[in-house]
């Protein structure tokens, strides 16, 4: 079997990602990029299980997948999901003192991933997740080079 292109390309890949994530959030450092997706797949990851968790890294480029299950203490049960705001407030908590993520860090985070994700395997984990998970990834592309792949 030949090596994924996400691990034969992960830095060219995440670099991608990172300049794709700063653009849609108007910042202008890779950490604070890295802050603002961190704490978006963070949030996601608190209303999974594991096993559901597991399998949406599945279908993640290699170093989101490595994001998202860093440091994760997989303790209590799922949080229910809620609606973008409240979502968008969870995300801003996380590092408060030195987060500059923006309003709409999840919208852009969702366009970025769906970019690089294969669209029939994303869609078909987000559907064996949570009622919400869905909509949490879901976005309005009023221009369709905003989701268009860049790896696939």
């Amino acid at each position: 079997m030949p090596m994924p292109w996400t691990y034969r390309h992960a830095s060219k890949e995440w670099r991608a990602i990172l300049d794709d994530l700063k653009s849609r959030m108007g910042l202008v450092s890779d950490n604070s990029a890295y802050t603002a997706l961190d704490g978006v797949l963070q949030v996601f990851r608190r209303h999974l299980t594991a096993q559901q968790g597991l399998d949406f890294a599945s279908v993640l480029p290699s170093v989101q997948r490595a994001v998202f299950v860093a440091a994760w203490r997989v303790e209590g049960e799922p949080l229910p999901f809620d609606d973008r705001s409240a979502m968008t407030r969870e995300v801003t908590e996380i590092r408060k003192n030195h987060n500059l993520t923006p309003d709409n860090a999840i919208e852009a985070a969702a366009s970025t991933l769906r970019r690089d994700v294969n669209k029939e395997d994303f869609e078909r984990v987000l559907t064996r997740l949570p009622e919400g998970a869905g909509q949490f990834w879901h976005m309005d592309a009023a221009d369709p080079r905003y989701i268009s792949p860049r790896i696939f």
